[in-house]
């Protein structure tokens, strides 16, 4: 065999192990970057297994049609806006409102002392191989494993991913140094990723991201004051209760079984009680003892009396604050004009 031969012989040896390499090399790259698309959150999978809270029919009066249009108007120009007021006022059914109205997806969280800033981002969670058997050659198998370290995303990064609208519930429950990767978010545009590498570290925040978040006041526990840099970036918008007409159809709404006329005393009732006992009394409170009372066929004031206590007592730590709050309770039933059948 002459020499041309051989040279010819090793050649092809070598083009037949190149174009093998190349294949190997594009399957490779292949599956790094289905690796890659799944750390950056692009399989949906992860974004369709979020759970909502349940949203409850909304009513909507001059009262909540005003503040709605308040807040409406800041999302529209892509400002964060900040829900602030009581418990029991309405925020967080407003906010998930106002999600709704946006053709965008929603993604809920919930703050709490214990949310960390990974809880909101995303973290590693998992270890993913990969093998792969490839018998190029007749009789010769070639096995490579790819491991990887797994990214998961949390509804944070998500949101800015998919350009959701990201509802914060309870956001100032949150202790302030977790949501210090927010800043980054409504100044720059740019959700960093700690623990992440090269240009997976950074999500670009997307065009139709939007945030609205919910507290309560900060006179109530647990609530944690939030970084001025950050306040310095939201919308405040202040809610109180809802006037009596609108306190009316929420509960009408969501106790249809109870007829409008106790609907009506239920809500003056607690209303009247505001001013009196000192504690937080929300169109909450009305929609328990409207529950409790649709259950009975009949009922007095002694009823009414037992109930709305039982409503307002987890707030009462001891028992001689119980007895006070009864009482406060038994003087506003007997000082109010309304007749209980």
């Amino acid at each position: 065999m002459s020499n041309n031969s051989r040279e010819r012989k090793v050649r092809g040896s070598q083009i037949r192990s190149s174009r093998e390499n190349k294949r190997s090399n594009s399957r490779d790259k292949k599956e790094i970057r289905r690796l890659e698309r799944q750390q950056q959150g692009d399989d949906d999978s992860q974004y369709q297994s979020r759970v909502l809270p349940e949203s409850d029919s909304f009513v909507e009066t001059p009262a909540v049609r005003q503040i709605k249009r308040r807040a409406s108007r800041w999302i529209d120009v892509n400002r964060p806006v900040h829900l602030i007021g009581p418990t029991g006022c309405g925020k967080t059914a407003l906010a998930m409102n106002i999600a709704g109205m946006r053709d965008r997806p929603t993604v809920w969280i919930n703050g709490d002392a214990d949310l960390s800033t990974s809880d909101l981002i995303g973290e590693f969670g998992e270890k993913e191989r990969i093998s792969e058997r490839d018998k190029y050659v007749h009789n010769v198998q070639k096995s490579k494993e790819i491991i990887r370290d797994r990214w998961v995303d949390n509804p944070l990064s998500i949101a800015v991913r998919e350009g959701a609208t990201l509802v914060y519930n309870e956001f100032s429950r949150t202790k302030p140094v977790a949501n210090n990767v927010l800043l980054s978010v409504f100044e720059e545009g740019i959700l960093e990723l700690p623990g992440q590498r090269g240009e997976s570290r950074y999500i670009e925040v997307h065009p139709e991201f939007r945030a609205i978040l919910t507290s309560n006041s900060t006179e109530y526990a647990g609530v944690h004051k939030p970084q001025d840099a950050l306040l310095d970036r939201l919308i405040g918008i202040h809610m109180n209760f809802y006037d009596e007409e609108t306190e009316q159809k929420i509960v009408s709404q969501h106790v249809s079984s109870l007829d409008a006329d106790t609907v009506t005393e239920i809500v003056r009732f607690f209303r009247q009680l505001r001013g009196t006992v000192e504690h937080s009394i929300g169109t909450r409170a009305m929609l328990m003892t409207a529950e409790a009372l649709s259950t009975m066929e009949s009922y007095d004031e002694t009823d009414v009396i037992e109930l709305s206590t039982d409503v307002l007592a987890s707030k009462i730590a001891h028992q001689d604050e119980l007895d006070h709050l009864r009482e406060q309770i038994a003087e506003a039933i007997h000082k109010s004009d309304t007749e209980w059948r």
